[in-house]
């Protein structure tokens, strides 16, 4: 099954320089209505240069197939097939295009399933996501927090409505040195039990690093008591550093006691990032020897996984333009800045690395550099300990890599697993890395293949009963 990559900051989906591969970005999030009950959003953005455009009257259109599927113990309690015609475009200009899905869901824990073909030449790929819908019924509680591509007051019913807003998402949790405000939405929900004609919602952005908070950008917004409560705000991040965030936001009653929480954690580069200059650069023989023309775009995107955010940006946007000389240039111009007295030599030794995790980790539907263990490897080199176990009795094949250091940290540790049983084509499952996948559930969804799911409470309730299982012995050993 292919895996749709999540789009957050150190997991990307990489292969824009092809026009026969289908990419698409994933997210989700958790909301309440009174006449739906529970419900969670499906939010899809397409890239636009990897679906095939046909001619039609006034512009190209593409035309995606989408298939839903929601499961709880092996059961199929929602499912919607349909397909999705993209916004008319100018002939030759293909932008991502988007689609937000909506299923009513009571709270517990359901496996998200999605298929996604491109009708026009049959690309197709797959995605599995484990979702938890929490109650938002009864308590004070606050939504999951959206963010917004761009928003706008609308009173035109559609999918991308809510509260009177159309709200494009922006699926990424990345924000560089020109933005300087995060519009955001999300819902309060049963303030008025708190029989207090005011509430207050507290904003804090706090630095994941040192959990410190950026006291100077926290702000209150007072609001009336209601059922549910739309907000959309402003959030202002210009004064906010590189690195790791959270946006904390706390619904407090007038003493200022927290009666809920949620949280968004970003990442953010206040470093000038100047666009790539292509006219700047006289392209080296030898790097021109290095790469073959059928290969250069293969090789500028084999780049992403080592790269800033960023730089990472520019990258897109120079496999976007499709110009082999200027991807040619890129690819020099990066290592020349990454590596100013030996960049030829260091690019040789990247692109050894490459080809080996291409021949390694490569399958029928992911390059090498596009996998999560060629990812891992290719930005933190070859693991220190390497478990592998394909015939593990209760769990789904797996593998423990475990690292002695990383920067300044010591044994850190990556889980990947392979859950369809086919191609080789291990996720990452969990890490204790910091700004890598964290999964607390990981055992028991490592151990799904034969084992009953816990709970809300305690995803690993029932892990105990697995026979043969060892993976936790083995990631803890280390």
């Amino acid at each position: 099954m292919r895996k749709l990559f999540l789009f957050f900051f150190l997991i990307l989906s990489f292969g824009f320089y092809s026009q026969n591969k289908l990419k698409a970005y994933l997210d989700t999030k958790q909301f309440y209505a009174a006449e739906l009950g529970n419900y969670i959003e499906i939010y899809l953005q397409f890239v636009g240069s990897s679906a095939k455009f046909t001619t039609v009257e006034g512009g190209i259109q593409a035309k995606i197939a989408l298939n839903f599927s929601i499961l709880q113990k092996g059961n199929v309690i929602r499912k919607d097939a349909y397909v999705l015609t993209s916004p008319l475009a100018i002939d030759s200009v293909q932008d991502d295009f988007y689609e937000v899905k909506r299923f009513a869901i009571p709270p517990g824990s359901y496996i998200l399933k999605l298929e996604l073909i491109d009708v026009l030449n049959d690309s197709k790929i797959s995605a599995e996501k484990e979702i938890t819908i929490v109650d938002f019924s009864s308590k004070p509680t606050i939504s999951e927090i959206e963010i917004a591509e761009y928003a706008f007051k609308s009173d035109v019913a559609s999918s991308f409505q809510k509260a009177g807003i159309h709200i494009i998402p922006l699926i990424s949790n990345f924000f560089s040195t020109e933005i300087s405000r995060i519009p955001v939405y999300f819902e309060v929900y049963n303030s008025q039990v708190t029989n207090d004609s005011l509430v207050g919602i507290l904003c804090k952005i706090i630095d994941t690093e040192n959990e410190k908070e950026l006291e100077e950008l926290t702000v209150l917004w007072r609001v009336a008591s209601e059922p549910i409560i739309p907000v959309f705000k402003l959030i202002d991040i210009e004064k906010v550093p590189t690195g790791s965030f959270r946006i904390e936001l706390d619904l407090v009653n007038p003493k200022m006691e927290i009666l809920a929480t949620n949280t968004y954690s970003f990442e953010r580069s206040n470093e000038l990032q100047e666009q790539f200059n292509p006219d700047k650069m006289v392209l080296d023989p030898s790097f021109q020897a290095s790469i073959t023309d059928d290969s250069v775009f293969y090789f500028l995107a084999s780049l992403i996984p080592i790269a800033r955010p960023a730089e990472i940006k520019n990258i897109i946007s120079t496999l976007k333009s499709k110009n082999l000389e200027k991807s040619r240039k890129h690819i020099q111009a990066f290592w020349r800045e990454s590596a100013p007295t030996n960049s030829y030599e260091a690019w040789i030794k990247y692109k050894i690395q490459v080809v080996f995790v291409e021949a390694l980790y490569g399958n029928n539907f992911q390059d090498g550099h596009e996998t999560d263990r060629g990812r891992v490897y290719l930005k933190y080199g070859a693991p220190s300990t390497h478990v592998v176990r394909e015939n593990s009795p209760s769990e789904y094949p797996y593998e423990i890599w475990t690292y002695n250091k990383i920067g300044k940290y010591s044994n850190k540790r990556f889980v990947f697993y392979n859950p369809d049983l086919t191609n080789g084509a291990y996720r990452l499952l969990h890490s204790d890395v910091l700004g890598e996948l964290k999964n607390a559930a990981w055992s028991q969804i490592l151990s799904k293949r034969n084992t009953n799911n816990g709970d809300i409470d305690d995803p690993n309730k029932f892990n105990q009963k697995s026979w043969g299982a060892n993976s936790g012995d083995l990631f803890r050993q280390y």
